[in-house]
């Protein structure tokens, strides 16, 4: 029988049905999907491991910046000193001038 009452013909149950096989299938198949999330959600061992590893490719990342950055400041200051070498050799000597007070000091006390 039909919604509105009727008698169904074979043709019509026929579409229905396989419009019902159809949406079965679909519904496994969402369902299929639906548990493979939730049972890689329920991993905690695989999810630690994945936060790990990009946790190290992140800090590789960093690392590899900052070792470039220092090449580059220490390039900088090395050519900072070539062009202008006397305020270098004024922080040496106020070094010294310091280290020698310091000791001094320390024979005094």
């Amino acid at each position: 029988m039909t919604q509105g009452g009727g008698v169904a013909s074979p043709r019509s149950s026929n579409g229905s049905a396989e419009a019902l096989r159809e949406e079965i299938r679909q519904t496994r198949a969402e369902l299929g999907e639906t548990v493979q999330a939730l049972a890689a959600r329920a991993d905690v061992k695989a999810r630690v491991r994945e936060s790990a590893e990009q946790t190290k490719d992140r800090l590789r990342t960093q690392a590899i910046h900052a070792a470039e950055q220092a090449r580059v400041s220490a390039s900088e200051a090395r050519d900072l000193a070539r062009r202008s070498p006397v305020p270098w050799f004024a922080l040496a000597g106020a070094a010294a001038v310091l280290a020698l007070v310091v000791a001094l000091r320390g024979r005094r006390g």
